[in-house]
């Protein structure tokens, strides 16, 4: 598989830490949510205590190969130093011969962390010369950002080619957790997919109908899929690529579980105007914004026998009022099977958690959306690849 933190000793070493502290923010670039900061904390304990020297990167959104003054480290670096009870220090760059400098004169249990990988659009672009003056900055390379491993950029494929490497303890825990959901799931197994992306989902639809039990559908997700079956008529025709996509799964299978009824209202929005009704009947001018009370009660009594269960993505536009319940009581069903291993993962999902309460009654919330979604579909990812 991959090495990991304790084939290594690092003391007095540099360990280049790869971490993913892309959180989100609020309109005058505060953190609105710092879990993927917490995540990172027991793999820089651990270096800290080695008395390793620590070098941290991660990008933060998408400045897109420009110096975006909202966009830097500064208030990520304060957070880590609030967490971790040590200094850090800061670099105004991740790649120069200041920075370069900077990490060569640092001691044992000294801590930097490196401006905005995506201020240099190499990081995107893989570029293999920034990989390189990346390696520069350390002795081994750690990748601790599950939630980037489905991306073949420079920061994560690079410093593997350079360095001896190995993963951190939060990806070696995302793997582990996950590789068991995909190999060996304790029955039945569960599969709860929403949201609003479904051609991020259609592998892990295609790949769960034929290993899980049941697999539960909501959102934009559901729609889609009965738009394809034809529940839902009038409507323009789905992009050829997307049709091509939900052709691969098996609409018919006695697994998958769509909406019976949702909370439907107008597609302009213009009208204060909402209705319970069955899916059928969705009128041209309406969209299903949520699932409805008796697709709400099938899906609990399925997630009360589970024995292990994966949620990825919300089961209707839960951010307003009164299109959360769905998500809600479907999240509260979850967190009530006290028997069931439970797994959630995706930016939205973990919002959804978090507005409702739910977060710690999960076994494992993911770091990742795209990475876990692609991870659980079977696929390679190249972060992953690269420390092999």
């Amino acid at each position: 598989m991959f090495k990991t933190l304790k084939d290594f000793d690092f003391k007095g070493k540099a360990a280049l830490v790869r971490c993913d502290f892309n959180v989100p923010l609020d309109e005058k670039g505060g953190i609105l949510n710092d879990f993927r900061i917490k995540q990172s904390l027991p793999t820089i304990d651990y270096l800290l205590k080695q008395k390793a020297k620590i070098v941290l990167m991660s990008h933060l959104r998408r400045p897109k190969g420009k110096v975006v003054e909202g966009l830097r480290l500064d208030k990520v670096r304060d957070r880590l130093a609030k967490y971790l009870g040590v200094s850090v220090d800061k670099a105004d760059d991740c790649v120069s011969e200041e920075v370069k400098d900077r990490a060569a004169k640092m001691r044992q249990g000294d801590v930097l962390l490196l401006e905005n990988l995506r201020f240099h659009r190499e990081e995107e672009l893989n570029d293999d010369r920034f990989a390189k003056q990346l390696a520069e900055l350390g002795d081994v390379y750690v990748n601790d950002a599950f939630g980037m491993c489905h991306r073949a950029h420079a920061s994560i494929v690079g410093p593997p080619k350079y360095l001896p490497s190995c993963a951190g303890l939060l990806l070696e825990r995302e793997v582990k957790v996950l590789s068991r959901v995909l190999d060996k799931p304790w029955r039945p197994l569960v599969v709860v997919v929403g949201g609003a992306k479904i051609d991020s989902k259609t592998d892990v639809l295609e790949r769960f109908l034929k290993s899980a039990d049941h697999v539960l559908v909501g959102g934009q997700v559901a729609n889609v899929m009965m738009q394809a079956k034809g529940i839902i008529v009038g409507r323009p025709s789905l992009e050829p690529e997307l049709a091509k996509k939900i052709e691969k799964i098996d609409l018919t299978s006695p697994k998958l579980h769509l909406p019976v009824d949702g909370v439907i209202t107008l597609e302009s929005r213009q009208e204060n105007y909402s209705r319970i009704g069955g899916i059928g009947d969705v009128r041209k001018e309406e969209s299903v914004f949520d699932i409805g009370p008796e697709t709400i009660k099938v899906f609990a009594e399925i997630i009360k026998e589970a024995k292990m269960i994966l949620w990825a993505g919300p089961l209707g536009m839960f951010e307003e009022k009164q299109f959360e319940k769905g998500t809600k009581e479907v999240g509260q069903s979850i967190a009530r099977n006290h028997s069931a291993f439970k797994v959630a993962g995706g930016g939205d999902t973990h919002e959804a958690l978090i507005k409702f309460n739910l977060a710690d009654k999960f076994d494992h919330v993911s770091t990742g959306g795209g990475a876990m979604l692609e991870f659980v579909s079977g696929k390679k990812l190249p972060g992953l690849e690269a420390l092999k």
